[in-house]
Formats: C-alpha cells, sequence, structure tokens
C-alpha cells in the first residue's frame, strides 16, 4: 500500500514544481483553456437543442399518446445529457493532450532535465506530425478502452445495492488508471514506449497509478480545476514516469522512493521498449 502514498504524493511534487516555475505553468494552462472553450461550447449546443434531437431520433414516438411519448423521450434525453456528460469527462484529458502535445512536451522535458542528474532529458527524434499521429491513435485506444469500461460498469449500475455502492468506486479507480496512462504518455512517448508497454508497467504498479489517478479523476469532474491543474499534473506524471521506468532523479534515487524503499518498488523490471 506505500505504492498509493506515493502516487498520491506525485501530484503534490507536480503542483510544487510548476509553482516554482511560473512560466512552464503558464505555458501548461494554454491548451486546457482551449479545450475548456471547445467543450463548453459543445455541451451548451448539446444542452439547448438535445431534447430537438431525440424527437428527430425517436419518430416511433410520433403516434404514441402525449404522457408515453414525453416519457420515453425524457428517458432518452436525460441520457444522452448523462453520456454526454460522462464522454466529456473521459476524453477531456485526451483531448488537451492532444492539442497540446507541443507545449506539455516543452514542459515535460524541463521537468526532466531539473531532475535528472545529468541535466538532460528524452527528446524524439520523430516529426511534430508523426508524433501527433502515435498521440491521437493512442488516445483512441485508451478512449475506447475506457468506454468499453464505462459501459461494462453502466450495465452492473442497475444491481440492486452493488451497483449504488461499488460500482461508483469501481468507475473511478478505473477512470483514475486511464487517465495516469494518458498523462504519462507524454514523457513515455519521447522515450519510444508504445502503448503496449505502457500499459504493462501500469498494470505492474496498480497501487501507484491509483494513487495517482484515482484522486485525479474525482478532480477532473470539475474541468475548470482541471484546467488549473493540468500543468502540475503533467510535471508529476512525468514524475511518476521516471519512476515506473526505474530513473534516478537528482537525489540518486528512484524518483518517488527513499532508501530501501527504492529498490523494493522498483522490483519489477519494465518491459522490453519497443519503438513506434
Amino acid at each position: 500500500m506505500r505504492d498509493l502514498a506515493v502516487g498520491f504524493g506525485y501530484l503534490f511534487k507536480g503542483q510544487r514544481w510548476v509553482a516554482r516555475h511560473g512560466r512552464s505553468y503558464g505555458l501548461g494552462l494554454v491548451p486546457g483553456l482551449i479545450t475548456l472553450v471547445l467543450y463548453v461550447g459543445l455541451l451548451v449546443a448539446l444542452f439547448t437543442w438535445g431534447s430537438d434531437l431525440v424527437t428527430w431520433a425517436t419518430p416511433f414516438a410520433d403516434d404514441w399518446s402525449d404522457t408515453w411519448a414525453g416519457l420515453v423521450r425524457g428517458a432518452f434525453t436525460v441520457l444522452l445529457y448523462a453520456g454526454s456528460l460522462l464522454a466529456a469527462v473521459l476524453t477531456f484529458t485526451a483531448m488537451t493532450l492532444l492539442i497540446g502535445q507541443p507545449f506539455y512536451e516543452a514542459l515535460s522535458e524541463r521537468v526532466d532535465r531539473d531532475v535528472s542528474p545529468d541535466g538532460t532529458a528524452a527528446v524524439s527524434d520523430l516529426p511534430l506530425l508523426r508524433e501527433l499521429w502515435i498521440s491521437g491513435r493512442d488516445s483512441l485506444r485508451v478512449v475506447v478502452r475506457a468506454a468499453l469500461w464505462g459501459l461494462l460498469l453502466f450495465v452492473l449500475g442497475f444491481v440492486p445495492v452493488v451497483g449504488q455502492t461499488v460500482v461508483p468506486v469501481v468507475g473511478f479507480f478505473v477512470t483514475g488508471f486511464f487517465l495516469t496512462e494518458e498523462l504519462t504518455a507524454v514523457a513515455m512517448q519521447r522515450r519510444g514506449v508504445v502503448l503496449r508497454d505502457r500499459l504493462e508497467l501500469l498494470r505492474s504498479r496498480k497501487t501507484l497509478v491509483w494513487g495517482f489517478g484515482t484522486p485525479l479523476a474525482v478532480t477532473f469532474l470539475v474541468p475548470f480545476l482541471a484546467v488549473l491543474l493540468m500543468p502540475g499534473v503533467v510535471a508529476g506524471a512525468t514524475l511518476l514516469a521516471r519512476d515506473l521506468l526505474g530513473e534516478d532523479t537528482v537525489d540518486g534515487r528512484s524518483a518517488g522512493t527513499t532508501g530501501d524503499d527504492a529498490r523494493g518498488a522498483g522490483d519489477a523490471a519494465p518491459p522490453s521498449l519497443t519503438k513506434p
């Protein structure tokens, strides 16, 4: 369970890092603000014309009585709104990272240089368009995985008692796992770690990942707060990625661990790293 606290600690270490580097924090805010404006516009449009969209999509209810048609269309409208909000939460980070790829690459590199014993950072040798393609492709794959989990949890939500107690908690842990994957991908993609190997690394240290990602899953339910925290989150995710890969920091220890704990926490060797 020590990894749980270590993962949670990276959230604070990331925020502390950007607090000491004001320019990096300002740079990291830009993608989140762009994404927030885009998502707010889409959600406002959806909530404005959502009921009309449902009416158009349910012509079979035109001949029903007003009561039954209203109930069915009302239920579909609620599901549309709920599904859209869930999709917004699940995709907000992925979209922000995609839009902010150059910004977050620069931020992550600065963190790496600052904490690396030799003051260097891994740099991708791929063209920007190739990096954007890989990032977008991997984000889509992660979103699909998250959506499948979301569908399963939605169905289980109808199970009495369990659906109202256990399922929501599991949902936050699942969302936290995939959020962490998206965020650590910024640093790992620069190192040439492909999605398959990233997922293997994350699964090998689940409690570490949950400690970092699960609180974020709760926090990111408030998009504006997510925007403010995103620069520090990317910085913390870079430190987390270094921990997962067993890379030393300036104090000569694996990121996030101390003394003998560094050896115990890093017993699982990272998988072979494959270039994309």
